[in-house]
């Protein structure tokens, strides 16, 4: 019943967990049953023992097995705002982005420009596309995240089962990632590495930045020379760990900074890339190919024709991603 504006009173339920929902934590299965109560409030409905697994109460961290009973007490809950829906032409740029499909999982070639979420401004981003694209889905997740300036490979999971299974694969170092890199001047025969310590900031704008610092978290990327220019040369960075805006700050550190950066980037070396039709960052997520305890799977994406003809102009090429 409802309780004031804007508010609406939950009554107590209970739900017997599912195969889906197994192994998910309880904090994490509250939170996606309670939309509009903050974690707060959830935290201490576990604390006060108001929430109840089999008649029993339970810390934040236990981890629910098929037929688990749980009961949620009656909770007040905020009603959301109506949020708007994504258009048919982003449901069908979508649709048309994705690479490969099957029953637990999907790879897109994720456009340039495209948040993985929404939020900073941005109403939509992939996932909320997706999910009003393919209402009949259920609940899809980012296996791992890319730049919303980076084109391509991009997983997302359509199974609880699979997405575990992936994320046990990237905490084993058993995914190799690929990207395709535009960056400034000769950049030599020789493969490079860097190894410099990245540490994210958060300036009081609420931008987002990331800088080589000492006292940063372990950081490894490699970089392959493709087709070397003098202007400019195309390389495949290969990274080895995860770090926010790790590529374009190891590039940038190397003192070959990426074209189109114009955040860690060669102001004028954009400039004259953009002579050359370059308007957006030259960073592509080319391959990404996964080692779980059953399979490999491996999967490519093709540059789009507005980077080929920014290579076509400065004379490189090659077949990259076969190297």
């Amino acid at each position: 019943m409802d309780r004031g504006h804007g508010q609406r009173l939950e009554a107590a339920r209970k739900i017997v967990v599912d195969a889906p929902a197994s192994g998910q934590r309880i904090d994490n299965f509250l939170a996606a049953r309670l939309k509009g109560v903050p974690r707060s409030r959830i935290y201490r409905l576990l604390r006060r023992g108001e929430v109840r697994v089999n008649r029993g109460r339970v810390r934040q961290h236990y981890r629910l097995a098929p037929g688990d009973v749980v009961r949620i007490p009656p909770v007040r809950v905020v009603e959301p705002r109506p949020r708007k829906s994504p258009s048919e032409m982003m449901q069908q740029a979508i649709e048309r982005a994705i690479l490969y499909e099957d029953d637990g999982l999907i790879v897109l070639n994720k456009p340039a420009g495209w948040a993985v979420h929404g939020g900073s401004g941005l109403d939509f981003g992939v996932i909320e596309c997706l999910r009003a694209a393919r209402p009949d889905i259920g609940r899809i997740e980012l296996v791992h995240r890319i730049d919303r300036d980076t084109s391509g490979c991009l997983l997302i999971a359509k199974r609880r089962s699979v997405l575990a299974s992936l994320h046990e694969a990237l905490r084993k170092e058993r995914v190799r990632k690929r990207y395709l890199a535009l960056t400034r001047g000769n950049f030599g025969s020789r493969p490079r590495r860097s190894e410099a310590p990245l540490l994210r900031e958060q300036r009081r704008s609420g931008e987002r930045i990331v800088r080589v610092h000492a006292d940063g978290k372990r950081s490894v990327t490699d970089f392959v020379p493709v087709d070397v220019g003098n202007v400019a040369s195309l390389v495949i960075a290969q990274p080895r760990t995860g770090r926010t805006h790790q590529i374009r700050v190891h590039a940038a550190d190397l003192r070959t900074p990426l074209a189109g950066d114009e955040k860690y980037g060669d102001h004028g070396f954009n400039r004259s890339m953009r002579s050359h039709g370059l308007k957006r960052l030259f960073l592509h997520a080319a391959s990404i190919a996964v080692h779980t305890g059953e399979e490999r799977m491996e999967f490519e994406a093709p540059l789009v024709p507005e980077l080929v003809a920014v290579l076509e102009s400065l004379g490189l090429g090659a077949d990259p991603i076969r190297r």
